[in-house]
């Protein structure tokens, strides 16, 4: 009798299966069904919507059993870590933080990687803190980028000159979920946060107009500073899920698929 082997082939994308592969080889087991399958709709997800391409690097920090597989890229470069190797505070459900005095990840990003005009950072705020900054380039040079929050508000600047204020959005301080900024022209740029997207207002002077990115890695937990050191770090309460560099895109439609990434994270863990 000839007996014929079907080879098994993967329900799921290709990316997203080789981002789950690389996971659990880092973690050195498997992941639950549930974890996969929420990784699975969110690459699924975000190619439906159009915008899987803008994204040139990202990680799902959270969703893997240890903090080498959630610091595995989703799309891109490997982020570096630096500082107390022990200060990683690492949580399935809800993300990764440092230890607010000296840790922080290199992305491997340069915020001159992406056209001048044509670019967005992204994070998922599980826990936030008294201040400090999500993700940021040379934030003492014209022509950075952050994503910073502080005890009053929520900063950002985009590719824009260094005004005396930094862009501020009234009333997003201390936000839980998604937070993002993107640049599709060079007058000004939009920034998502609590589900609502708006064009910043200014604080203290200063334009929205973009200027030549400069050239320096873009930090999680910090922002670069001369010479790449550090400059600000976020407090030890904040904790990030996800983060995601790239080309301008929608969004409402990453928040949408970052927070449903998330949710089912959570909810498939035990």
């Amino acid at each position: 009798m000839l007996i014929v082997q079907r080879r098994r082939v993967s329900a799921y994308d290709p990316d997203a299966q080789a981002y789950i592969t690389a996971v659990e080889a880092a973690d050195t087991q498997a992941l639950e069904v549930g974890v996969k399958d929420a990784i699975n709709a969110f690459v699924v997800g975000c190619k439906a919507d159009g915008i899987w391409s803008a994204i040139k690097a990202s990680c799902i920090m959270a969703g893997a059993r240890t903090l080498a597989g959630a610091l595995v890229p989703l799309v891109g470069a490997a982020p570096t870590r630096f500082g107390t190797e022990g200060g990683w505070n690492y949580n399935r459900k809800t993300g990764t933080a440092g230890n607010g005095t000296n840790n922080y990840l290199n992305t491997g990003r340069n915020n001159n990687a992406d056209p001048q005009n044509n670019f967005h950072m992204s994070v998922h705020v599980s826990t936030t803190g008294t201040g400090g900054y999500y993700l940021g380039s040379n934030v003492l040079v014209s022509g950075s980028s952050m994503i910073l929050n502080d005890p009053t508000n929520t900063r950002d600047r985009w590719n824009s000159r260094s005004p005396s204020a930094d862009q501020l959005t009234p009333n997003t301080h201390n936000i839980i979920g998604f937070k993002g900024s993107t640049r599709n022209n060079g007058s000004t740029f939009s920034v998502r946060t609590d589900g609502v997207t708006v064009a910043p207002t200014i604080t203290g002077g200063g334009v929205l107009t973009s200027v030549t990115p400069d050239s320096s890695q873009i930090y999680v937990f910090a922002r670069n500073g001369t010479g790449g050191t550090p400059g600000a770090f976020l407090s030890n309460a904040v904790r990030l899920a996800f983060y995601s560099i790239g080309e301008s895109l929608n969004l409402a439609l990453l928040d949408a698929r970052v927070t449903a990434l998330i949710n089912a994270i959570a909810a498939a863990i035990p």
